[in-house]
């Protein structure tokens, strides 16, 4: 397994130095991608595909008194995930778990937004996974996408062909596969070559 393989499911001791790097190298595109969410204090949000756990950080810090919950199918994100909030997990202001965006470990309409950071790319079976954080949304709740590769540079296929199962998907696509799945008002943000989606419940 390459290196980079360590993107889509970080596992061992190259895992561990991934998730660490991703903390870092996402921050910018991360940070420009939470301006188009709109959070309540006490805002009950999921993070799909939480890696290092940084965006739980920053969601935490946008809900002071909300609830963050993680899932990741990486034991090692998982892991770095529950240290890097350790406090908001000992608070109980903080869950991450190991599970599959296909089958959310979670009942229905439980959450005001379910973000999603540098992950779709790796989603297999994105209507399907679509229809589940639609399921787990409350009515009125927002889907955030931010991608740092919007699929309309030629750099973006040299990702794809080191990394196994990867795909760019332009923001057409995703607006097109996010209304298939029931999501209305879908925003298209752009900045260099990133990508945010909003989508609303």
């Amino acid at each position: 397994m390459s290196f980079f393989e360590n993107t889509r499911k970080p596992m061992g001791l190259g895992g561990k130095i991934m998730v660490a790097l991703m903390n870092l190298g996402h921050s910018p595109v991360a940070r420009w991608g939470l301006h188009f969410l709109a959070l309540t204090p006490d805002a009950k949000v999921l993070d799909c595909g939480c890696g290092g756990g940084a965006n739980i950080k920053r969601l935490l810090k946008k809900c002071p008194e909300g609830i963050v919950k993680g899932i990741d199918y990486s034991p090692v994100s998982v892991e770095k995930s529950k240290k890097v909030n350790k406090a908001a997990v000992t608070k109980g202001r903080c869950t991450v778990l190991r599970a599959s965006v296909a089958e959310l470990p979670f009942g229905s309409e439980q959450f005001d937004a379910v973000t999603a950071f540098e992950t779709v790319y790796f989603w297999p079976d994105l209507p399907q996974c679509f229809r589940e954080v639609y399921r787990v949304l409350k009515p009125g709740g927002t889907l955030l996408i931010c991608n740092e590769s919007n699929g309309d540079t030629d750099k973006d296929k040299k990702w794809t062909e080191i990394i196994g199962g990867m795909t760019i998907y332009k923001d057409s696509e995703l607006k097109t596969c996010l209304e298939q799945a029931g999501f209305h008002d879908v925003q298209i943000h752009k900045k260099k070559s990133w990508l945010c989606v909003t989508a609303r419940k």
